[in-house]
């Protein structure tokens, strides 16, 4: 049997362009010989939706698009992701389905029946859970079907199982000799590997190869990394789409050849920021994008990435020293900027820094408080106006550089350097930032570049935001190692204060600072542009905390 797995990058909504995208896969795919294709879930709306789903008419524009590339199956089968409508009188009157497209029809929905509301996941919002196994006959074979976390909850992969029912058992002893899986799973560090072994683990139980298509592409805060793949029925990888781009995988069951799987946590991070950038901006229709440097690791790494995603003329880097900016911190900007091929205009802010300390002197020392953060945020400000007046002007999109440990404890300027319309390494912790830095200069083709794009003393100096003289990170916040471990535990793990200290040896006074300063910061976030999620917990759609709460 040869099968084909179509790794598109749908664009939610575009229910026309998605279904030429689905028509072109298939087309090549019977092409190639193909007998049957798969493409993602909800290939035909793009995942997620999100409260599109609550649109009347658009439910029934994606099973018209559905039924319409059927009638063009007439020597392929195709299985594709669908919304889809049902009278039942209780429930939300939707369905997350697979459409089963043969013989010029839709011969089958196959319904999903595991619907996840952890994380980003909010799915039971708008489906009602399906009931039965997805099982049909092909050419004398039988086939089994699911869709995403129907899989995700197998009792020797997970601690703790999510939902009562095991989808898995009921493919046991069916005689399927094969099982596809049509998925939209988010990228996070580290995934790519867990899913191989996750989808491994099942093909094994169920005695039964197990092909896995997965969405690629950039959706708001998620990106997609694909990674398609088919697993053999005692779970060894047989074939791997490539991750973070389109692909058309071509698999000839059962005498494909064995490989290994090639996934690098760092490339992946840095392909995901990548995609993530390049579609928002496409999908978005934005044409430039505008990067204010300091000369510092975080701005650098946005812009970096930036160029790698767009090219260099889609990328301006504008610098603003003020009267605390070093020369070096200039000189790295500039540094940065023609090693990366970028426009790069410098505006000093001294003029404007200086006049609204003058206009504002009067109600401050009203207060009577010597000079403190509000005289210092004045110059952030200050380059959030220009930046974003910049933007506003062009039409450019201005990205933002704050990376996550800097947000946890609000370690940056509302209307200031928070300000602009995509946060590109928002869940990059900065311990994070310095290791993808130095592997972006060890692999500066992926950048498009023949040498390092980072400047070395961008990368060796101590970080510093240059709101008052001599000032460094560590003058306020612990070393970033330290800050990240707790920032690692408190946030993604969910971990509570004490067992943080227990586990940690970290001063416990430190512990709990640190710890006050995310809770009471989360005003902050949420005035945050989006942000691309790439580990387990980001601060974005999938993080829901209380503004007015007391901190625990």
């Amino acid at each position: 049997m040869k099968l084909a797995l179509a790794q598109i990058n749908p664009t939610v909504g575009d229910i026309e362009g998605n279904a030429r995208l689905i028509t072109a896969a298939i087309d090549a795919a019977r092409r190639a010989g193909a007998e049957i294709i798969a493409v993602p879930e909800l290939a035909i709306l793009g995942y997620p939706p999100k409260d599109l789903l609550l649109k009347r008419g658009l439910v029934a524009r994606c099973e018209q698009a559905v039924r319409g590339i059927a009638a063009g199956c007439t020597d392929i089968a195709a299985i594709i992701g669908s919304p889809r409508a049902h009278t039942n009188p209780t429930g939300r009157g939707l369905h997350n389905s697979a459409a089963l497209c043969r013989g010029g029809r839709i011969e089958l929905w196959y319904d999903k029946r595991l619907l996840p509301t952890y994380d980003v996941f909010d799915e039971s919002r708008y489906f009602d859970p399906g009931r039965q196994a997805g099982i049909f006959e092909h050419r004398g074979r039988l086939i089994g079907l699911a869709v995403c976390e129907d899989f995700w909850n197998d009792e020797t992969i997970f601690q703790r199982r999510l939902y009562a029912e095991d989808t898995v058992s009921d493919l046991l002893g069916c005689g399927v000799e094969l099982v596809i899986n049509i998925s939209a799973s988010p990228f996070v560090v580290g995934k790519p590997e867990f899913r191989r072994q996750l989808f491994g683990r099942i093909a094994s139980r169920i005695r039964s190869p197990v092909a896995l298509v997965n969405q690629v592409g950039g959706n708001d805060d998620l990106v997609f990394d694909g990674y398609s793949m088919v697993l053999g029925s005692d779970g060894g990888l047989i074939a791997a789409a490539r991750g973070f781009g389109e692909d058309l995988l071509l698999v000839d069951l059962p005498t494909h050849q064995r490989r290994d799987f090639e996934s690098d946590d760092l490339a992946d991070l840095f392909d995901a920021l990548v995609l993530g950038v390049r579609d928002y901006m496409r999908k978005c229709g934005f044409a430039g994008s505008i990067v204010a440097l300091s000369g510092g690791i975080d701005s650098a790494i946005v812009a970096a990435i930036a160029r790698a995603a767009l090219g260099p003329d889609a990328v301006r880097g504008v610098g603003m020293p003020s009267r605390f900016s070093s020369p070096g911190s200039i000189e790295d900007a500039r540094d940065l900027a023609d090693r990366l091929g970028i426009r790069f205009d410098l505006l000093p802010i001294e003029p404007a820094h200086e006049s609204m300390l003058q206009l504002v002197k009067p109600l401050f020392d009203e207060t009577g408080q010597p000079p403190g953060v509000a005289e210092e945020n004045i110059q952030a400000r200050i380059r959030g106006n220009v930046v974003m007046s910049l933007s506003n002007k062009t039409g450019a999109l201005l990205l933002t550089t704050g990376n996550k440990s800097e947000l946890a404890v609000g370690y940056c300027t509302l209307y200031g350097d928070m300000a602009g319309g995509l946060a590109v390494i928002s869940d990059v912790p900065k311990t994070t930032v310095y290791r993808l830095a130095r592997w972006m200069n060890e692999h500066p083709q992926r950048c498009g570049l023949t040498q390092p794009p980072i400047p070395e003393n961008t990368i060796t100096k101590p970080p510093s935001a240059e709101l008052r003289p001599d000032q460094t990170d560590q003058d306020t916040l612990p070393p970033y190692d330290i800050l990240d471990e707790i920032i690692l535990r408190y946030v993604e793990r969910c971990d509570d204060v004490d067992r943080i200290i227990e586990e940690t040896k970290i001063d416990a006074d430190l512990v709990r600072n640190v710890c006050r300063m995310i809770d009471r910061n989360e005003y902050k976030r949420r005035q945050m542009p989006v942000g691309l999620k790439v580990t387990g917990r980001a601060f974005g759609s999938g993080w829901r905390m209380p503004i007015a709460a007391r901190g625990v």
